[in-house]
């Protein structure tokens, strides 16, 4: 005898594959799963019989949420308590999604996440869908209720716009800890020039504590100011335990795909820090200590193993 799937089993099946939709789109996990609990909330309310295709359903139902969240998240920046940056993922969370291509490993880096922030919701839509997840444009066109060929030219626009603003080049694992490992290494040496030999001219680094966690409110400009930044920020004191908690243990790991630093107390994250790379070292490096934006970074931190000592204590 078949077995056959429910509502719900049909809902769980797809539940990673919008959370991880929802999630490049509006740059938060929680709000992720905000997004696709409304979804299933829908879907429950709906006439699931009458659905032809579930999978396009649930996309579009998604979407349109997602957009309707955006516009309201804007606002909410305009009020937000210094810079705002995405919520990071370590490596090995399901909401990264799909990485087998290197179009659907960029779409997630953290780099391309802060730069679609600058796109319209539209744009923001289509170019996720498209690049990150291979829908055709006809789909596309039939979840945000447009044409075609409209939907064609926002994803060339938006890709362009992507491709303009991003300098990173893709690293493996092994080559991202080296630059870890490395940067760690120059920021403690005592001296500046170490580090300034990592940066390119232009770096800059980026903040967010959302007013719980003290962060500089705008960024700093220029490998000297970084380098001196940087070399300030993981030399071990009292002041910096007071704030975090605790003794702080540094340890080198990847966060949406590209290398990072992640800061541990008590085996609580409270920062990570993500680094953009490109072909003549590291061009931005964005910090994230707002403690809203660790949460998920922590769950996955204590269900995974961590044999490795740390590379510093501050």
């Amino acid at each position: 005898m078949a077995l056959i799937m429910s509502d719900v089993d049909r809902f769980e099946a797809a539940r990673p594959r919008l959370e991880a939709i929802a999630y490049r789109l509006l740059g938060s996990a929680s709000e992720a799963e905000d997004a696709a609990q409304e979804t299933f909330l829908r879907w429950q309310a709906a006439d699931v019989e009458r659905i032809e295709v579930p999978e396009a359903w649930l996309t579009k139902v998604l979407t349109n949420y997602c957009l309707n969240q955006l516009s309201s998240a804007r606002a909410r920046r305009e009020t937000y308590v210094g810079q705002w940056l995405p919520e990071p993922l370590l490596a090995g969370d399901p909401m990264l999604g799909p990485a087998d291509t290197a179009e659907q490993r960029d779409s997630v880096s953290y780099a391309v996440l802060v730069l679609l922030e600058r796109l319209s919701s539209n744009e923001r839509a289509v170019y996720v869908l498209r690049e990150a997840f291979d829908y055709p444009h006809r789909e596309i066109a039939e979840i945000l209720d447009t044409t075609e060929a409209a939907s064609q030219q926002i994803y060339h626009r938006a890709k362009k716009h992507v491709a303009d603003g991003k300098a990173r080049t893709e690293i493996d694992d092994t080559t991202a800890q080296r630059i870890v490992e490395e940067f760690l290494a120059a920021a403690t040496s005592g001296r500046t020039e170490p580090l300034v030999r990592l940066l390119t001219q232009d770096v800059v680094s980026v903040g967010d504590g959302g007013g719980k966690v003290p962060a500089r409110a705008k960024a700093f400009e220029g490998a000297l100011a970084v380098a001196t930044f940087m070399r300030g920020l993981f030399k071990p004191s009292q002041a910096k335990r007071n704030i975090l908690g605790g003794t702080a243990e540094i340890y080198a790991t990847t966060a949406n795909g590209g290398p990072a630093i992640v800061a541990v107390v008590d085996g609580r994250v409270v920062g990570i820090t993500c680094m953009e790379v490109g072909p003549d070292g590291i061009v931005a490096l964005r910090n994230q200590v707002n403690p809203d934006k660790l949460v998920r970074a922590t769950e996955l931190w204590a269900a995974t193993d961590h044999a490795e000592s740390p590379l510093l204590t501050l």
